[in-house]
């Protein structure tokens, strides 16, 4: 009977609107699994960046690094993006957290995980790779950098570099007009991009996480502040560029 159906669909409806309300996040979700998918998310990434230049093949050149580590960050970008933000970079933090993306009592948190899991992505692919192909490439440290005529184009580099590739994750995952679901493939394309484009000029690195495990662990220290000093100044002109000029007028210091 119709009056039957009605009836039906009051009954549904009233079962659904007394629903409860989504529960809100406990403390664990709401600061300690950030920091630990940070942590996870960091050491697979520098775990695959690491044995991608300590194996690489010589034929394959810039490529092979290039994939791994873009595919690795997409991967792990979108497995993650909903405990962390899925920053797994410190330059990135950093931007984030001047864009009003985070809370700034996360950030330091948020740095000691990815310096953590930098330490032991290195250290895992340390563990399974030939002693021979390691020492050759010092543990995926970054030893491209022999002179100091190199310093200049190689900080410029990084610094270039690495505000693309914020401004890549910026307008795609904290500016509200030009936000996109698809932004943990488009962050490790421009990771790729950069790879393929500036390897061999800096190596390419545009994260101190990277940098710091491998060059622990294999005790390379050669140029190694180039890969902090690029990347964050990078990851602050990205995050001054939205600021001031990209953001939409609710993100926009000025101009609005």
């Amino acid at each position: 009977m119709p009056f039957e159906k009605v009836e039906r669909d009051e009954a549904l409806v009233s079962s659904e609107s007394k629903r409860s309300p989504a529960r809100p996040p406990n403390t664990y979700e709401r600061l300690f699994q950030p920091c630990l998918g940070e942590f996870v998310g960091t050491t697979f990434f520098v775990f695959i960046g690491c044995v991608s230049v300590i194996e690489n093949v010589e034929s394959a050149g810039r490529l092979q690094p290039a994939l791994a580590h873009g595919l690795a960050l997409a991967v792990m970008a979108a497995c993650m993006a909903e405990i962390s933000g899925s920053h797994f970079n410190p330059s990135f933090t950093l931007a984030i957290c001047l864009c009003g993306g985070m809370e700034m009592v996360m950030v330091v948190p948020y740095l000691v995980s990815q310096l953590l899991g930098g330490l032991l992505g290195a250290a895992l692919a340390k563990g399974m790779t030939s002693r021979e192909n390691y020492a050759k490439a010092h543990g995926a440290a970054f030893a491209l950098l022999q002179s100091d005529s190199e310093i200049g184009g190689a900080v410029l580099g990084e610094i270039t570099m690495t505000c693309l590739f914020t401004v890549v994750l910026l307008l795609g995952a904290v500016n509200a007009k030009t936000r996109s679901p698809l932004v943990p493939f488009m962050v490790g394309c421009a990771l790729l991009v950069n790879i393929l484009a500036g390897g061999d000029i800096s190596g390419a690195c545009l994260n101190p996480a990277r940098a710091f495990g491998p060059a622990v662990l294999s005790n390379y220290w050669t140029y190694h502040w180039v890969y902090w000093v690029g990347p964050i100044a990078g990851g602050l002109i990205a995050a001054a560029l939205v600021r001031l000029l990209l953001g939409d007028r609710k993100l926009r210091l000025i101009l609005k």
